[in-house]
């Protein structure tokens, strides 16, 4: 089956998978976002802290599950993109596995006896991480579009040409557009799940009055981040792979794969109406529309510079040494084999959906939170 198909269809439907699975990230950081609305939904209730903590603590390694997928599919579908930003750009990588480490580490010692450090010091790591490894997160994702500073030999060893190694990306507010946009979406997804997990009148009316004041500001960043990318030259490979620099690229692409474009307005409007709804109409089941709101826009961004000759990740120092999903894959026989372990992703997405459905099952109560035979994190 897969062995019929030629190199490049290969590596389009790798793309496709990996921009799927960085959409389903996308989405199921709201563990981020609802991190960092633990102070402003319990103000210091310990009864509603303790709820909004179980309530986040039950899904949080369902976000490392994608993490590893969509980490193991770029690794091994696109090796040359790893090792060039994670061997280079290095410091922001080191930055966010840290923010995420200390992340799986509050969870699981929070609640433990004798614990040294104290609750505080757990509670404010997982700000850390809802805040700083979602912005460092998206200036990284904002890089596939920006560029970085890194040139490839003839050997395919990578020599980043900054001794910032990634950090310097910060200092781009077209990278820093996304990265609030994000830490803002994120913080509006977040709240929209704690409004229907939670049964809870003072959780579920603090987190709309939450949306009302980070839905604007979301806004304001995204629609930057959208006129800067509409706007902006983008990177452009011909057919015998020499890139070049093409005016209104990303805009251009969008017109020109009208399919990938409808998905980007489709998610982004199922994001805006989910809001709407739970704001005015008092739903608390929008985080579903919401959800695949985010994966829709999410994948439509990456399919949108991965696709249609674009350069994914392109070099700012040496253009020739750009990378594209072409330029930057495994063999064939790689791909072959990886596509048919592919197969494989439909169960571990049926695995999360099972596991989500069983744990929502029964939506947390005050009075699950106050039992002292619960299993509190």
């Amino acid at each position: 089956m897969f062995e019929n198909l030629t190199l490049l269809q290969l590596q389009q439907y790798w793309w496709i998978i990996i921009s799927l699975l960085g959409g389903l990230f996308g989405f199921i950081m709201f563990v981020q976002g609802g991190q960092t609305l633990i102070g402003r939904l319990s103000k210091d209730d310990e009864v509603l802290k303790t709820m909004l903590i179980n309530s986040l603590g039950r899904k949080w390694e369902l976000g490392f599950t994608t993490l590893v997928l969509f980490g193991g599919a770029l690794f091994a579908a696109f090796p040359l993109f790893y090792s060039t930003s994670f061997g280079g750009a290095y410091w922001v990588w080191i930055a966010i596995l840290f923010c995420f480490i200390i992340q799986a580490v509050s969870y699981e010692y929070r609640k433990k006896a004798n614990n040294f450090l104290g609750q505080k010091v757990y509670e404010s790591f997982l700000f850390v991480n809802g805040s700083l490894g979602v912005i460092l997160l998206g200036v990284a994702i904002a890089t596939f579009f920006s560029g970085s500073n890194f040139s490839i030999d003839e050997h395919n060893f990578s020599h980043w040409q900054t001794p910032f190694r990634g950090l310097e990306a910060l200092g781009s507010f077209f990278n820093l557009s996304l990265g609030f946009a994000l830490f803002f979406l994120v913080r509006i997804s977040g709240a929209l799940y704690f409004i229907n997990n939670i049964n809870n009148k003072t959780i579920r009316q603090r987190a709309v009055k939450g949306i009302k004041i980070d839905m604007p500001i979301f806004l304001v960043f995204f629609l930057a981040f959208l006129f800067q990318l509409f706007t902006k030259s983008g990177f452009v490979y011909d057919s015998t792979g020499i890139v070049y620099m093409q005016e209104y690229k990303y805009l251009i692409n969008f017109i020109e794969m009208p399919i990938v474009f409808a998905m980007f307005v489709i998610g982004v409007l199922m994001v805006v109406i989910a809001v709407f709804m739970t704001i005015h109409f008092e739903k608390t089941c929008c985080i579903k529309t919401g959800g695949v709101g985010i994966v829709l826009t999410v994948m439509a961004l990456f399919l949108n510079v991965g696709f249609n000759n674009t350069s994914y990740y392109p070099s700012l120092f040496d253009l020739q040494s750009s990378l594209t999903i072409q330029n930057s894959s495994g063999s064939h026989y790689t791909l072959t084999t990886m596509s048919y372990v592919s197969l494989l992703v439909p169960f571990v997405l049926a695995y999360i959906i099972y596991v989500w459905y069983q744990m929502d099952k029964v939506k947390i109560t005050k009075e699950e939170m106050e039992d002292p035979h619960s299993h509190n994190y």
